[in-house]
Order: structure tokens, then C-alpha cells, then sequence
């Protein structure tokens, strides 16, 4: 993947990224929205808010995981 097609970077310090894109902006965006409308709708029903988003956020990860420059891991704040 080019340098320019990754949606975002990692951090220098621990697991994580961060968006550089606006489709990694929307990514994100779009995750809270979802998990807002979902929380909103189907308060208090734990088992379906679960059901839904459980899979989600593992989605999430792995789309994250798949457009972060250098990809996921843990970092010491070295330059990679």
C-alpha cells in the first residue's frame, strides 16, 4: 500500500492510531454514530446493543489494523 492510501498512523508510544484522512475521520465518526444510535435505540436491551456492537468494533479494529501505516503493535517511541 502506498504511502498516500493509508488512512492512518500509528503512535509513537503504546497501540494505537491515529486518523490522517478523511475517510479515517469518517471511519471513526461514523463508529460513534452508529454506537450512539444503537445505545439510543435499543436502551437497556444489553443482549442486542452487544450483539451488534461487539462485531462492530472488531470490524473496526481490523480495518484500522489494515490501513494504519506499518500496521498495529505496541511501540516504544522509536522512529520506524
Amino acid at each position: 500500500m502506498d504511502d498516500d492510501k493509508y488512512w492512518f498512523i500509528p503512535r509513537r508510544y503504546g497501540c494505537g492510531a491515529i486518523p490522517v484522512t478523511w475517510q479515517g475521520w469518517a471511519l471513526i465518526i461514523g463508529f460513534i454514530a452508529m454506537g450512539l444510535a444503537v445505545t439510543f435505540h435499543w436502551h437497556g436491551r444489553h443482549y442486542i446493543e452487544a450483539a451488534i456492537l461487539v462485531p462492530a468494533t472488531i470490524l473496526l479494529l481490523v480495518v484500522i489494523a489494515k490501513t494504519t501505516r506499518g500496521g498495529l503493535r505496541w511501540r516504544w517511541g522509536e522512529d520506524d
